[in-house]
């Protein structure tokens, strides 16, 4: 009997954090409703402020001080996570990634100390702080409400650090959304501004009329762009948090609901025996005063 007792408590156990999962995924997708919104709304306005800026930056970019490249002496990194966990590979993707590129990519600067990191999001900051790479900044607090405005005055800063020669790369280092169920990590340069690819002109090559002259348009929009391309990956990144949470908890429930079926399964066998033994022992009993 008291394997029938553990095995009602364990059961009781897993039918509580069933529910849990199953409240967890619904709130999980009511977020991602929103966030996913967001960013499908966001891409075609980006996606063509991309395109015009590439068409102005055939004859305007070559003396934008956004374009110089210095180098990789001075580097900061912008990793984006999350604050909670719950949400499968999602924070540990982007972990990895900074780790193999601290190991690889920017082993010298960290050995000299020149790189520095820009943490969003409360589980990579943790994870910054306990590999005591320097913390540039710590922005944790704008996933809980995220805006356009708050997302630009880090991206002028940013700019303005360039510009000022205290910064030489800036790499950005997110999970994009594609769907709920997939999320792929990208690691984005973010400053100086890349040129363009052959192809990418060739897809771009709109004749457009500028008014006024295409360096003008391009140094006027050029840092707005900058400050939409730091908030889309932003966007990016909570859609993918809230869809890779939504799918942990579905899995999680899944696997919650087969547990319990094998449980109730284990438990009926050994009741089942249980009765058996004691009919046994009654009969036997009933015999033995005959």
């Amino acid at each position: 009997m008291a394997n029938l007792k553990e095995i009602r408590i364990r059961l009781a156990s897993v039918q509580s954090t069933q529910k849990i999962t199953g409240a967890m995924k619904m709130v999980s997708a009511a977020k991602l409703r929103k966030a996913q919104t967001a960013i499908q709304r966001l891409r075609p306005y980006s996606r063509k402020m991309t395109e015009i800026l590439g068409n102005l930056a055939t004859d305007a970019s070559d003396d934008n001080p956004l374009s110089v490249n210095r180098g990789n002496e001075k580097v900061v990194l912008i990793a984006i996570a999350s604050n909670k966990g719950l949400c499968g590979g999602f924070n540990s993707a982007v972990l990895k990634k900074i780790q193999h590129l601290l190991t690889n990519d920017y082993a010298e600067q960290v050995a000299k100390g020149t790189l520095q990191m820009i943490t969003i999001g409360k589980r990579v900051s943790e994870f910054v702080q306990n590999k005591k790479i320097p913390a540039l900044a710590n922005y944790d607090a704008l996933l809980e409400s995220v805006s356009f405005e708050k997302t630009a005055q880090i991206a002028e800063e940013l700019m303005q650090k360039f510009i000022a020669k205290e910064i030489d790369t800036v790499q950005i280092i997110y999970n994009e959304f594609k769907n709920a169920a997939t999320q792929t990590l990208t690691v984005e340069q973010f400053l100086p501004i890349v040129p363009m690819t052959d192809k990418q002109q060739t897809v771009t090559a709109t004749d457009y009329i500028y008014e006024p002259d295409k360096a003008t348009l391009f140094a006027e929009l050029l840092p707005k762009a900058m400050k939409l391309r730091l908030f889309k990956c932003l966007l990016d990144s909570l859609a993918s948090e809230h869809g890779a949470r939504m799918t942990a908890m579905h899995k999680a429930t899944e696997n919650a609901n087969e547990l319990t079926k094998q449980l109730n399964l284990t438990y009926n066998k050994l009741r089942q025996s249980a009765i058996t033994n004691e009919i046994i022992e009654i009969v036997s009993g009933a015999e033995a005063l005959g």
